[in-house]
């Protein structure tokens, strides 16, 4: 059989065999290793077994990193919040035994069927049996934290760059605990000269990237939008509930940067387009949600969220006349502080009796009656801002809000940790080529985030309250783990709902719920032979998933399954599966450079541990820099040659239309 010690390369297949020989048990252990990484689970070491003749180690096993089951803690009844569970007593294994005559360690066992779901290729370097921190690097870090310049937290973006990628490294910012980005190179053209060649660039890289630039009178850019191909990807997939964030364009210090944004399914963060919006009037409004619009296949939200501007809300009745428009409640209480600011002295109620108003009341006659009470209580006398307010109070009032879908969202805010990332590149005199190349750098780490959170999905298994539960069961297996806590929440605050009244001499069974010891009455209606049902609370409409009410009729008709209909496929774990085209009906790919990015990436890994090993000594240093500078040499003529072959293609072909396009 093959020995593990052989050179690495990517075409390797690391599968053991019964039978399979290794040189020691550490050649052992890497092929286990890799072997992991290859399929997409982690690894650990088992038993071992050494003879008494000779200490010599006879038998040692190798496991999967979900092998066997958490231990029953007594105290477990005692706790609040339990820990994530992460074994499945996954059986997989290779088993190897010393071979006397040889000194060589052979595979007497293998099992390769794994009872859970495995991790994604990019996500398994996350894995804890894959990070190590080589000593050069833990060297630099050092460095980094004796020189009390860069901060303990500095580190780990710099290395990711110097390495390409986070996944280079060989460990995650647990392991270094630190975070930084590179400085970039200085301004070499004018902005807008800059721009266009950024944007060539872009498309050059990603077919699918979009951009639009709005010229004022003098022909000078004063708007800019842009999109790329995940940002297209994500919107088709969580693209129902959009956010419109302006926070910045009220700040003169900092460039206009505006952001659509969204939610994931994991209820992360998603930015769907950006723009720097330098002119606020009409016809930018107009112009950039048209661009926005024509960038994801004219396909619009069924809600978005903005903040309060009448020229705004006048352009989205025009661009988007079918899609339910909210008011961010965080800028409402923003600017009801500014207007009535007096009232909220001395130990006034008045902003928690306003905050009532906006949240609390799901019925609308309590709604208008805790209003009038309010305004009378506090004796208002200028009452021009909260009259214009109480006009659009469908738009911000929950016993509206409700018969919207808006995904619990209810402000802009939602992406305080992209304005706090950006907020420092926004300055005035930061030139934009700095900010731009920023910005890539925070999409792509709130992109990171979504990956750890699938890592997460796929490592820890949630903790059923009722373990036994089909239906939670059900949606464990369904849901992504935050949506996953949503439900179980429900579901256990149906065993705290009583029926009060039940109709069900109808084929659309009538019912009244409540909860004990809460106010409020629900009327929840079930088809019990079509499984359908609806409640008043209008959970399901407006979040996606069944509220309490409905599963505690569920629970009285004995129906122990999620119906199909109520599963939405945004909120599960397959939210991403499918298939999909840019404006262009060309199709997308998230990775366009894909082949690229593997070769650099494992490259990189290569000879970053080649750098490591060559350091130790002057004279392989000096045998490594000789057999480099040969490498680059030979590297230099084998691109030469494939570039004049590829020109020589190109000339045979006809031009094609210039890449840079203006929209006014």
């Amino acid at each position: 059989m093959g020995d593990s010690s052989q050179n690495m390369n990517i075409q390797t297949d690391w599968t053991p065999q019964v039978g399979m020989e290794f040189n020691t048990l550490e050649d052992a252990w890497k092929n286990w290793k890799n072997y992991g990484k290859q399929m997409g689970f982690g690894v650990r070491k088992k038993f071992i077994n050494k003879s008494k003749r000779d200490g010599k180690v006879t038998t040692r096993g190798f496991v999967c990193f979900k092998e066997g089951v958490r231990r029953v803690d007594k105290r477990d009844h005692l706790n609040c919040r339990h820990r994530y569970e992460t074994r499945s007593n996954c059986h997989v294994r290779m088993f190897v035994s010393l071979v006397r005559e040889t000194g060589k360690y052979k595979v007497y066992d293998f099992v390769a069927e794994h009872n859970h779901i495995l991790h994604l290729s990019e996500t398994t370097y996350m894995m804890k049996s894959l990070r190590k921190i080589p000593e050069v690097q833990a060297f630099s870090i050092n460095l980094a934290c004796a020189s009390r310049i860069i901060p303990p937290k500095a580190t780990h973006a710099l290395m990711s760059r110097e390495a390409g990628k986070k996944s280079n490294l060989g460990c995650i910012e647990l392991d270094q605990n630190n975070l930084r980005t590179k400085r970039q190179k200085k301004l070499m053209y004018g902005e807008a000269g800059w721009l266009l060649k950024y944007f060539q660039e872009q498309l050059t890289k990603d077919p699918s990237f979009q951009y639009a630039i709005q010229l004022d009178s003098e022909e000078q850019i004063t708007n800019i939008f842009w999109v790329d191909s995940r940002m297209i990807i994500d919107y088709v997939y969580f693209g129902d509930v959009v956010t419109f964030d302006t926070t910045y364009g009220t700040n003169k210090e900092l460039r206009p940067l505006v952001v659509f944004t969204g939610f994931n399914h994991h209820r992360g963060v998603v930015i769907f387009g950006a723009a720097l919006l330098y002119d606020e009037t009409a016809e930018s409004y107009k112009w950039l949600f048209e661009s926005f619009l024509a960038a994801h296949g004219g396909k619009k939200p069924q809600s978005i969220f903005t903040n309060q501007d009448a020229t705004m809300e006048k352009v989205l009745i025009e661009v988007m006349p079918d899609s339910w428009h909210g008011l961010c409640t965080w800028h409402i209480m923003q600017n009801g502080i500014k207007h009535l600011g007096n009232l909220m002295k001395d130990g006034s109620c008045f902003l928690r009796d306003f905050k009532t108003c906006m949240f609390d009341y799901e019925d609308d006659t309590k709604f208008e009656n805790a209003w009038v009470k309010m305004i009378q209580t506090y004796n208002i006398e200028n009452l021009c801002w909260l009259d214009g307010i109480y006009k659009l109070k469908t738009k911000w009032a929950k016993c509206h809000v409700k018969n919207a879908f808006t995904l619990g969202m209810g402000s802009t805010q939602l992406n305080e940790s992209l304005n706090g990332d950006l907020k420092p590149y926004l300055k005035s005199d930061f030139d934009v080529v700095r900010f731009f190349q920023h910005f890539d750098r925070v999409v792509e780490q709130k992109r990171h985030k979504e990956l750890k959170a699938e890592f997460n999905a796929r490592q820890k298994l949630p903790t059923l309250s009722l373990k036994n539960s089909p239906m939670l069961k059900q949606a464990a297996q369904t849901y992504t783990p935050v949506i996953f806590k949503i439900f179980q929440d429900e579901y256990d605050y149906a065993s705290a709902a009583v029926i009060k009244y039940r109709n069900e001499g109808q084929p659309m069974h009538e019912y009244i719920v409540v909860l004990l010891n809460e106010d409020g009455e629900y009327k929840v209606l079930c088809d019990r032979n079509n499984k359908i049902i609806s409640c008043s609370c209008k959970k399901f409409e407006t979040f996606g998933i069944l509220c309490c009410h409905a599963l505690k009729v569920f629970d009285l008709l004995d129906i122990k399954m999620i119906p199909d209909m109520y599963i939405l496929k945004r909120w599960t774990r397959e939210a991403r599966s499918g298939y999909m085209s840019d404006s262009e009906m060309r199709n997308v790919e998230e990775d366009i450079n894909l082949n690229i990015t593997q070769r650099y990436r494992r490259l990189c890994t290569k000879l970053m541990r080649l750098a490591a090993e060559a350091a130790d000594t002057k004279e392989t240093y000096a045998f490594v820099v000789r057999a480099i500078e040969e490498m680059e040499k030979k590297v230099k003529d084998i691109a030469t040659k494939s570039l004049s072959a590829t020109l020589d293609d190109q000339a045979h072909m006809s031009l094609a239309e210039p890449d840079i396009e203006f929209c006014e």
